[in-house]
């Protein structure tokens, strides 16, 4: 669904919005596009999933998508006055300032939407230090960059195909290690870099680069509407969010609270969802009939099955879970090491289909993450 210039964005050097409208487009009143929600959705709920490409024409409303999330976006922890945005309950997720301290103070704040403009320069990126204060004033004399307040946030690429290859690769090293390196003259800083990463991109201006693909989890299409009926609630959307969008998102406000309940719910469920055996052969022996690059696909297919579950308040995963998210993480991922492009949904399906049935009423054995996690301790 495309939102008109009134929910345009202006960016600042900072990376956040020097504007966002006081009144967002509600998230839940876009029309249709279901797959592109429930990708969204799904990493909100669970970050570990490893982020989203959106893909579609001009017109469809890819950015709309993404500006509309604040609304629904639930809180994260971090350390007071760290400028990296540190959670103080994951000794993982600590720069080393915060490392040193014995009393980590916490707060509550909401999670934010980092955008990252195309024109962005690497110093802006990766941040900068003053060398003649870093002596005397430590992680204090800093000018932390983008990926420092994308640090369990959402940094989110339009046009990611058009990306310098440099800013590209330094994203790239930041989303497979979780830690973005500030180095100047041997002296070095290091500070967590764990985001969801959405990319978005018209098809027409050109591809992205094979690792890239591989490092956005979840791949889907914002389609344009064909259904007559949908495309005219498309217009009476924005005509009265254009009219009057305080009143048109008051319309809302009860699916917006229901939505982020729905995910604050789901997070909690994730730990406790069970996923078989028989399922984690099925994904592993399809992701090898269809002989996918590397093992990320197995994993981002279990992790995100998991999460499909959790979202529909169920503790188990079923074999649609799984369909649906090998769906959302095949669709565009490279196979024969390169040489063959990415499966079709057909293709998908079947090769599922197949090994779904195959290793069906076998293994009645489950894996749990917490159970797993209460069995090393």
């Amino acid at each position: 669904m495309s939102i008109s210039s009134v929910n345009s964005v202006t960016l600042c050097l900072c990376g956040e919005s020097s504007y966002m409208p006081k009144t967002l487009f509600p998230f839940t009143a876009f029309v249709n596009q279901e797959d592109l929600k429930l990708a969204l959705l799904l990493n909100i709920v669970n970050p570990k999933i490893g982020g989203v490409l959106i893909r579609g024409a001009k017109g469809t409303g890819k950015s709309s998508f993404v500006y509309s999330l604040p609304d629904i976006l639930p809180e994260i922890t971090v350390v007071k006055d760290c400028p990296f945005n540190c959670n103080p309950a994951d000794p993982t997720n600590l720069c080393s300032d915060c490392r040193n301290k014995t009393n980590l103070q916490p707060e509550k704040r909401p999670m934010k939407v980092i955008t990252l403009p195309l024109g962005t320069t690497e110093d802006r990126l990766i941040g900068s230090m003053n060398i003649s204060e870093i002596m005397t004033k430590g992680v204090q004399a800093l000018q932390p960059g983008i990926l420092a307040m994308a640090n369990q946030n959402i940094l989110y690429i339009d046009e990611i195909n058009l990306l310098p290859d440099h800013i590209t690769d330094d994203i790239l090293d930041a989303a497979a290690s979780g830690w973005n390196t500030i180095e100047r003259e041997n002296i070095s800083v290091t500070h967590p870099a764990r985001f969801i990463l959405i990319g978005s991109m018209n098809p027409e201006e050109g591809e992205l680069r094979p690792q890239i693909l591989d490092r956005l989890a979840l791949s889907v299409e914002a389609k344009t509407i064909t259904n007559e009926a949908e495309r005219v609630q498309v217009i009476k959307h924005n005509l009265l969010f254009e009219t009057d969008p305080i009143n048109f998102a008051n319309t809302f406000t009860k699916d917006q609270q229901a939505l982020k309940q729905k995910i604050e719910g789901a997070k909690k469920l994730l730990p406790d969802v069970t996923i078989s055996d028989s399922l984690l052969s099925a994904i592993a022996s399809a992701c090898a009939k269809l002989e996918v690059d590397g093992m990320r696909p197995d994993m981002i297919i279990t992790k995100t099955a998991l999460t499909i579950a959790a979202y529909e308040n169920r503790n188990a995963v079923t074999e649609q879970d799984v369909i649906k998210a090998s769906i959302l993480t095949l669709s565009h991922r490279t196979r024969k090491g390169g040489f063959q492009q990415a499966a079709t949904k057909n293709e998908i399906e079947n090769a599922f289909g197949q090994s779904l049935a195959k290793f069906r009423d076998t293994q009645p054995e489950s894996f749990k993450i917490s159970e797993a996690q209460d069995k090393k301790k």
